[in-house]
């Protein structure tokens, strides 16, 4: 494999390309024509214009990208995350085309697309499961009944997608129809596909995780954990490896449990197994990622091992050198996604342009980002900026480094999380570890923000006003060719 289309953008885009050319291979980047000047087109070795800023008439293209990718004699295609990195259709195409597709086959990418499929795909493994309908259903009635049955409050869930769309959850029979409708309705209108299906809604949920690996010829190993509770809309914005609450005999069980749902579909490539856990540590399948994960940098720092470059060793049909009793976890990483939105107001999307940027630098900060000073935010795509990334030889050490690594980071022109990943970090029940998926609904208000950064003003004020009544005799302003500012 010597030359790789990365079919994406922005930070990923160039993650998987600094990863390729330190294994000597050459790269490929495809672009809207609001892309024309990003970070990754430049960096690539190659770069194709290839439409429009919407996503539907560029970066969703399957055929002009496989054009690209046929005329430029690529061997290879890496999706990233988004956009066609889930889509069977494309894995199948670039097969078709005899271009190896670095991740899993179409079969996989088709069952585990499927939340149903995906149960029905685990069944023989004994793999713990949320109480619920094993097959998908529009029947408003028959629906119902089975949510009196399994006992409200219930979870509507659309079979085909996520993010957080088509979902529902159902406090008790009264609202029971109205989001039935809604949750259809809103799965047709992003999936093309209404089936739901209803689940036992588990209450004070943990968003629990595990990276997995398989290789060609039957190897399967994970990388532990990672913990990813800290979400707004159903959508994750602070993670870390490993979890807080994890012993090391409930670790290894649902490690094994993992890598028994990629032995399901016979998957390849990198793949991450979600779970959730209720408040008594009882786990339950929730679905498989087909892809790398946007958090994948926490696993790579607690672990060593470059996660992408063990996708294209794979790719390449080569089998694992990684046994499972060759990895172990040495401290902790901590992943906050920077993106541009507003926290006061309910994390709406802020676009403009970044008018100043200063990255964040120092030892155990490392940034994935895809922005430079000057560039425009676009309406188009995912507004995240960055994935910053700290790490410690503990989880207190990770969360401070992070505390200092925001603080250092410099965005104007737009909103972003980064003050929202400070409150993160300075929350009892974060530092504690005692907290869920409910945390921004239980913790987080706009005005508990504000009254954050009043303190921080406050202590601002004070240390300025102390510095300046300790220095004022010195403060002479000095003949600048005297100065002895000038050698410090």
């Amino acid at each position: 494999m010597k030359k790789i289309l990365v079919a994406n953008r922005g930070e990923i885009a160039l993650r998987v390309m600094r990863t390729a050319k330190k294994m000597g291979i050459r790269t490929v980047a495809v672009y809207s024509e609001a892309d024309r000047h990003a970070p990754h087109v430049k960096f690539a070795d190659e770069a194709v214009c290839i439409g429009p800023p919407a996503s539907a008439q560029s970066y969703l293209l399957i055929d002009k990208i496989l054009d690209v990718a046929k005329s430029l004699n690529v061997d290879g295609i890496h999706p990233g995350y988004g956009f066609l990195s889930e889509n069977a259709k494309f894995s199948q195409a670039a097969e078709d085309a005899g271009i190896k597709f670095i991740g899993p086959g179409p079969h996989a990418i088709e069952v585990m697309g499927s939340k149903l499929a995906a149960k029905d795909a685990v069944k023989a493994y004994d793999i713990p499961m949320v109480p619920g309908l094993d097959h998908a259903i529009t029947d408003i009635d028959e629906a119902k009944k089975v949510a009196k049955e399994i006992g409200f409050p219930v979870l509507i869930k659309a079979s085909a997608g996520g993010g957080g769309k088509g979902m529902r959850i159902v406090e008790n029979p009264d609202e029971f129809e109205d989001q039935m409708k809604r949750a259809i309705s809103e799965a047709t209108s992003a999936f093309g596909d209404g089936s739901v299906f209803v689940e036992k809604y588990v209450t004070s949920p943990r968003h629990i995780e595990i990276q997995v690996l398989a290789d060609e010829h039957g190897n399967y190993i994970h990388f532990f954990e990672r913990e990813c509770s800290i979400q707004r809309r159903h959508q994750k914005v602070v993670e870390e490896a490993p979890s807080a609450i994890l012993t090391p005999e409930l670790r290894e069980k649902m490690g094994n449990d993992a890598l028994n749902v990629a032995r399901s579909c016979n998957y390849t490539g990198a793949g991450t197994v979600e779970f959730l856990m209720d408040a008594d540590m009882n786990y339950y399948f929730l679905e498989m990622n087909t892809r790398l994960q946007v958090e994948h940098p926490v696993t790579e720092l607690i672990t060593g091992v470059d996660l992408v470059e063990q996708q294209i060793l794979i790719a390449r049909g080569e089998p694992l050198k990684i046994k499972q009793e060759d990895l172990s976890i040495t401290g902790h990483a901590l992943e906050l996604r920077v993106y541009a939105e507003d926290p006061a107001e309910n994390f709406l999307p802020s676009v403009g342009t970044l008018s100043r940027y200063r990255r964040p630098k120092g030892d155990n900060i490392r940034l994935d980002d895809g922005y430079e000073e000057g560039m425009e935010i676009p309406i188009y795509y995912d507004p995240m900026i960055a994935k910053l990334v700290t790490y410690g030889v503990n989880r207190d050490a990770a969360i401070q480094r992070m505390i200092e690594a925001i603080e250092m980071y410099e965005i104007e022109g737009v909103e972003t999380t980064l003050p929202f990943g400070k409150f993160v970090c300075e929350h009892e029940a974060f530092t504690s570890g005692k907290f869920d998926t409910h945390f921004v609904k239980h913790y987080f208000t706009p005005e508990a923000l504000e009254k954050g950064n009043e303190g921080a003003a406050k202590v601002a004020a004070k240390l300025s006003a102390y510095l300046f009544e300790r220095n004022k005799i010195q403060l002479n302003v000095p003949e600048v060719n005297h100065s002895e500012w000038q050698n410090r």
